[in-house]
């Protein structure tokens, strides 16, 4: 009787315990599922993908065969090859021999296969084995922007441009803002701009990419990114923050509409792109656009010119000095899309 009389007492109390850890439990595991990266069902698709060989690939390329090589990179080379099922792709072999290539293919596998973004290059398999390691990525027919800016025979008008730098802000917001460890790319430059067959931009190359950790606006780093390009903090302090790969966009915004690289002899140390063009754009766009995309006999010279002092003036803000002086992604995307829109509107009532 006393043990009876005892378990009427004590069974509730043990019921509300077991029930306590129970949805204890399962709200651990709703807030662990809310701290990892979205699941979409082409990132479920990937993850089954199974891994390619090198015998494939090799007949993907005809034994990578120097005329299929699309280019170099800081870890190796890219082939255009062509699958067992028909699919036309583009393949990064990595140098092995190169300082720091098991890790960039890590680092690059990992944050390809983790991010969807119609504005970022896809990874489609891997290839890995100990003495080979290679990327499959979709093929982008129309090569990258620096092709298309400083090559002979090759010209984007105007809005082209805008279009191309709202892919590539929508690309880099999205690295900053879209998962909840912010991406930051650390290497952006026109040779890693790449175009589709519509001259859609897609952008690639993650090989020095940074995630930053939970709670963290910097980190620091002694990988070192492209001279010209990298913001003043990553390149004498190592410090990484997403406001580094602003100041990148900023120059490659300057670049795009300028058609001037920061590494041209024409600067100097103590004469950057940034403050060539920070002299030079209060004296009128026509002073510093591409000669190719502002001409005076235009009937939409003003409209373009205005245009153009916009979008410099947005690229002065995005590569300031100092990181907390840099725009937010977001904002640039934003702002951007203004400038088109304006422009569209103008041409129509002119």
């Amino acid at each position: 009787m006393i043990i009876l009389h005892a378990l009427r007492y004590s069974l509730p109390t043990i019921g509300v315990v077991v029930l306590l850890i129970v949805l204890t439990i399962m709200y651990r595991r709703c807030q662990s599922r809310s701290t990892t990266l979205p699941i979409k069902d082409d990132l479920l698709s990937l993850k089954r993908l199974r891994r390619t060989s090198h015998a494939e690939l090799s007949q993907a390329t005809n034994g990578f065969e120097e005329s299929n090589m699309l280019g170099s990179g800081s870890f190796g080379y890219v082939y255009k090859g062509r699958l067992l099922d028909g699919i036309e792709v583009a393949i990064k072999v990595f140098n092995l021999q190169t300082e720091g290539a098991f890790r960039s293919f890590d680092i690059e596998c990992d944050a390809m296969r983790n991010i969807v973004h119609r504005n970022i290059v896809k990874v489609i398999t891997c290839c890995s084995s100990v003495n080979f390691k290679a990327l499959v990525l979709d093929y982008m027919s129309n090569g990258n922007l620096e092709k298309w800016l400083h090559s002979k025979n090759y010209f984007l008008d105007l809005i082209q441009r805008v279009e191309i730098m709202i892919d590539v802000a929508s690309a880099i917001e999205h690295l900053h803002n879209g998962h909840p460890t912010p991406i930051i790319h650390c290497d952006l430059k026109p040779n890693n701009i790449l175009l589709d067959e519509d001259m859609v931009a897609h952008v690639g190359d993650f090989g020095i990419a940074k995630l930053l950790g939970e709670g963290y606006l910097m980190k620091h780093t002694m990988t070192l990114a492209t001279i010209g390009y990298m913001a003043p903090e990553f390149g004498s302090a190592g410090i990484v923050s997403v406001k580094c790969d602003v100041y990148s966009y900023g120059i490659v915004l300057i670049e795009t509409f300028t058609k001037k690289k920061p590494t041209d002899n024409f600067f100097a140390e103590e004469r950057t792109i940034r403050h060539w063009m920070e002299s030079s754009l209060p004296q009128g766009a026509i002073e510093i656009a591409d000669v190719d995309l502002l001409k005076r006999e235009d009937e939409y010279f003003i409209v373009k010119a205005n245009c153009i002092s916009s979008i410099m003036e947005l690229a002065l803000n995005c590569s300031a000095e100092l990181p907390e002086k840099r725009k937010d992604m977001k904002d640039v995307v934003v702002e951007l899309k203004k400038i088109k829109q304006r422009l569209l509107n103008n041409i129509k009532h002119v």
